[in-house]
């Protein structure tokens, strides 16, 4: 139910990945109705007002005739409509679809409650615009992205229905939609804003959420594997160094490696002492990924339920000054509600967490394969070293893909290239902090796969050298669930396959599962054997 003020990342998820419906709420749909109103008696009225009756950017002092306001807002769309690259899939433009759709139910906007409606028959129908990803600076919101969103609601662009790709009104007329004819403002109200980068960002925000407690998972695995100790996780000490992620974390780690027969080696006296730090500053290094995935959070739940259009239409008045227009029956105010600052600043943060993530867990994957840090493992985890080069080149992958982090974590929105003659004179390039965020999470995802591969491998041959001893209880559920789909390497083979499973397994979110995030496990039991190859 849109009402425009209180959706969250998780229905932008379900909206986007799981097909859930949308509709808009009666009331809603009454505060689109009396800004339109507003909207209608300025037009009527002849007020100059821009992107109402003006034009746009550095054309703004260019009056337009009430009678050719509609020819405005269609025109608007075509001309913006310069996205160029790859398109964007499926789930990125199902949540444009509901973003924009949400911020319009402000009512702020003065579009008709038809543009929702058409938006929201996308979504029903499936429907998704054809976006191209390139082409947003994120200063007057993302314009271009925008734009081929918006399109096929006048019966151009091309959509994709059914897995096919084919010009918008064929797609329109094949679910039994007509065109829109677009009426004063509503192109504008269309364009200006941030669903590009906020789509991105928060299904962006959800697969990061899942995958820090993944990598808590895979780093108690590493560490098992490894013989380290729990005892660095102790919550005395986590306390007295009271961040929240931190705590968590630790928390976390203790719960997965609760009734560990393998830790005992290390307490009394022969406690070893220290860990290397991929090991030992897990709760740090993971614990600061969180807080700065929370900071997302409250930015974009504040920015998906934002007017960010511009002008903006208050139907009772707002307050006056130079940059108003008031009529006596409400007012429009024009501003920068669509800058993408906030969101960009966010995103640069959050990627640069996630790729902190991929870092730590290249480094557990190097103990684990080194036979002068492993602890009298094989070399590279092979059954018969030489002839095998078991997990070798598991940890290049890896290396290589946090070295390509490091490139595109530099931060996107410390640039800024002025715009339309200079009236948009700095922008926020929050679009590209978005989609480099977006690359960044994918290849940590994979630095975490391989990590679970390796440290499952790890862990079944240590526990062929130690007895009875187990893991504890959290960490044999993560390994038999690594088991169910991946079997021990015996002899080399082709990793294609593995690496796929161990990848979906990331993504899926089961291994995330297996903690709350808040330092509680789950209650599931391990399903599977103890014992070294599940």
């Amino acid at each position: 139910m849109l009402t425009g003020s209180d959706l969250t990342i998780e229905q932008v998820e379900a909206v986007a990945r799981r097909g859930a419906g949308v509709v808009l709420e009666d009331q809603a749909r009454a505060r689109m109705q009396r800004s339109r109103d507003v909207v209608e008696r300025l037009v009527a009225d002849g007020e100059v007002v821009y992107g109402v009756t003006t034009g746009f950017g550095d054309l703004a002092t260019t009056f337009i005739e009430p009678a050719r306001t509609g020819r405005l807002q269609e025109n608007l769309l075509m001309s913006h409509a310069v996205g160029v690259g790859h398109v964007f899939p499926q789930e990125v433009v199902r949540a444009m679809l509901v973003l924009r759709a949400n911020t319009l139910a402000l009512g702020y906007s003065g579009c008709r409650p038809l543009i929702v409606d058409t938006l929201l028959a996308f979504l029903t129908n499936g429907v998704h615009p054809v976006v191209p990803e390139q082409g947003s600076v994120g200063a007057s919101g993302d314009l271009a992205p925008l734009a081929h969103l918006a399109l096929p609601i006048i019966g151009r662009g091309e959509v994709e229905l059914e897995g096919r790709r084919i010009p918008a009104l064929v797609g329109l007329r094949e679910v039994g939609l007509e065109p829109l004819a677009l009426e004063a403002k509503e192109g504008l109200a269309l364009l200006n804003g941030t669903q590009m980068m906020s789509a991105v960002g928060a299904l962006l925000l959800a697969d990061a959420d899942r995958l820090v407690r993944t990598a808590s998972v895979a780093a108690a695995l590493s560490l098992e594997a490894l013989l380290g100790t729990d005892v660095a996780f102790a919550a005395p000490y986590h306390a007295a160094r009271p961040h929240p992620g931190q705590a968590s974390v630790a928390a976390d780690l203790r719960t997965l490696l609760a009734g560990s027969t393998l830790q005992h080696s290390h307490h009394g006296d022969v406690h070893k002492v220290q860990d290397p730090y991929s090991l030992r500053c897990v709760p740090q290094v993971h614990g600061a990924v969180r807080d700065a995935l929370d900071h997302l959070r409250r930015v974009l739940l504040i920015e998906i339920n934002a007017a960010t259009d511009n002008p903006l239409v208050f139907p009772d008045g707002a307050v006056a000054g130079p940059e108003t227009v008031g009529t006596g029956h409400g007012q429009v105010i024009s501003g920068g509600n669509f800058h993408g600052e906030p969101v960009a600043l966010a995103l640069d943060f959050a990627k640069l967490a996630v790729a902190e993530l991929g870092s730590i867990s290249e480094r557990r994957t190097a103990l684990l394969v080194d036979p002068r840090l492993n602890g009298g493992l094989p070399a590279f985890l092979a059954s018969e070293p030489g002839i095998h080069s078991g997990m070798m080149l598991y940890q290049y992958t890896a290396a290589a893909l946090v070295s390509e982090n490091k490139v595109l974590a530099h931060p996107a929105s410390v640039d800024s290239i002025p715009t339309s003659a200079n009236q948009e004179d700095h922008v926020s390039m929050g679009s590209i902090a978005a989609r480099h965020a977006r690359t960044v999470l994918q290849n940590s995802q994979q630095v975490l796969a391989i990590e679970l591969l390796v440290a499952a491998q790890a862990l079944d041959l240590r526990l062929s050298q130690v007895g009875a001893a187990l893991p504890g209880t959290g960490v044999r559920q993560a390994r038999s669930l690594v088991r169910d789909r991946i079997a021990h390497l015996d002899d080399d083979r082709e990793p294609g396959p593995d690496l796929a499973a161990a990848m979906e397994l990331v993504r899926s979110g089961a291994l995330a599962d297996l903690v709350r995030g808040d330092g509680a496990a789950s209650a599931d039991s391990a399903t599977k054997s103890d014992r070294a190859g599940g």
